[in-house]
């Protein structure tokens, strides 16, 4: 993932306000966008005022957007505006649309007024909604408030959500574990619901390029077991470590060469009895440059990695978990584990690569380490029946015992509440989380995927979230 946002800005106006004040505005707003380094495509060259005044500009904006290929349209309102051109070029693109206008000033001593900006606000916002276009609203305010900026970067996020989900291609390394019934899914239905495609692969297509590149002298497998060596306690025989180069390389190169921007392998047991090591460390080595791997062929776990990964904007990484067990002292304690696929870059300590604790095999490749601490998101895109939804929530780490694979204890609101949604559906017991708090980003975003339904594990977090941007 590149999270890379181009921001269509279509400045818009009015012609019985203030032609002037209007082109100040755009300009003052141009150079916010500049400052906060977001890539924007503007309309200079549509007309001499380089704003969307009226149904001759349409055509024209959209011709120019559409070239561009752009992944969100801004349309700020810099004196009233014109709604239906609006509308129109909204719905012509079908991006995410962002809406927003700057705060009026005081009527001159006359009484006349340069804007009226906030009442244009209102007539586009019913327009697009008579047009059923989807679109985010800031509330009215200065450029300069720390509000407007939060607020902006919040919908770049969720654009990039939108952006990856609407493109997503998941590397399917094999089937499903055999017994793994809960990780079943309806690949034709993903396609007809959401444009999501499956590429599978064999295990046997699989393993063959990964003993190839062992006996290349591939440059990314060197510098993945450089890599290793310097960021890891290798507590494996060293053919052990060239094989986990070459693995996450073989992964690294199906994954590009299929425009895929995750992967699901079935991590156990056809890898074990083809290649006699596990996944994780590579699967961690691959999250970390962007393009996530999950286990156990969870293919829905895969579409949350997508947007878990796509709102955190390249700041951090997301890792892979299951909800494991109960703190043995805090009732809304939690581990959060798995066999050694998280990030290397968000481990406490210097991650150990060793052998997986689960497996008779015993077989290496997976990563010992605790999750650094801090307030963290927890995701989860699931269905079945035909309906989907979106179980979301934040946590905290805290403290307890040690124990094996890369993990970390959390802390919920209310533990029991967690568990019965997870049990009763439709969840599983795979999530992806991050650090930091991104409902806000994936809850904007399900605004422009329907057939999504967001499902909040704690009320309050709920009510902070859909507040977002009014407080």
């Amino acid at each position: 993932m590149n999270h890379k946002i181009i921001l269509g800005y279509a400045p818009t106006r009015r012609r019985i306000f203030s032609v002037e004040d209007a082109i100040k505005y755009k300009k003052i707003i141009a150079e916010k966008l500049t400052s906060l380094q977001v890539e924007f495509i503007d309309i200079e060259d549509i007309n001499p005022e380089g704003l969307l005044r009226c149904a001759d500009d349409v055509e024209p904006v959209i011709r120019k957007f559409k070239a561009a290929n752009i992944d969100a349209l801004f349309i700020p309102h810099c004196n009233f505006g014109s709604e239906h051109s609006c509308g129109k070029v909204a719905r012509a693109l079908g991006v995410p649309v962002l809406l927003w206008g700057p705060r009026d000033e005081a009527p001159l001593p006359d009484g006349s007024r340069l804007r009226d900006t906030q009442c244009g606000l209102f007539a586009t916002g019913k327009v697009l909604r008579r047009m059923q276009v989807p679109f985010t609203y800031l509330p009215n305010c200065r450029v300069e408030d720390p509000s407007f900026e939060k607020d902006l970067l919040n919908f770049i996020a969720a654009a990039n959500v939108v952006k990856e989900f609407r493109r997503g291609r998941i590397l399917q390394i094999d089937t499903r574990p055999a017994d793994f019934w809960t990780m079943m899914v309806n690949e034709g239905e993903l396609l007809e619901k959401f444009g999501i495609q499956i590429f599978p692969i064999t295990m046997t297509e699989f393993a063959g390029r990964v003993v190839k590149l062992e006996a290349s002298d591939n440059a990314e497998v060197q510098s993945t077991i450089e890599y290793i060596h310097e960021n890891m306690e290798v507590c494996i025989p060293e053919e052990s470590v060239l094989r986990v180069a070459a693995m996450k390389t073989a992964m690294k190169q199906y994954a590009l060469e299929n425009g895929c921007n995750a992967i699901a392998i079935q991590c156990w047991d056809a890898l074990q009895q083809a290649l006699h090591v596990m996944p994780c460390c590579a699967n961690a080595l691959l999250t970390d440059e962007g393009i996530p791997v999950v286990c156990e062929t969870d293919i829905h776990g895969a579409i949350t990695a997508i947007m878990v990964q796509a709102a955190g904007m390249g700041k951090t990484s997301s890792f892979f978990v299951d909800w494991s067990i109960r703190h043995p002292e805090n009732d809304n304690g939690e581990l959060l584990q798995h066999c050694g696929p998280w990030p290397v870059s968000l481990a406490k300590e210097k991650p150990q690569l060793t052998h997986p604790f689960a497996f008779e095999e015993h077989c290496p490749g997976s990563l010992v380490a605790e999750l650094k601490p801090g307030e963290i998101s927890i995701l989860r895109f699931d269905g079945d029946n035909g309906q989907y939804s979106m179980l979301m929530g934040t946590a905290r780490t805290i403290s307890g015992p040690k124990t094996s694979g890369t993990y970390a204890w959390i802390e919920v609101p209310n533990w029991p509440k967690v568990e019965s949604m997870i049990v009763k559906g439709p969840y599983v017991h795979h999530a992806v989380g991050i650090h930091g708090n991104v409902l806000p980003i994936i809850y904007e975003a399900l605004t422009y995927l329907p057939g999504i339904r967001s499902d909040f594990y704690d009320e309050a977090q709920e009510k902070e979230t859909k507040n977002f941007y009014y407080n």
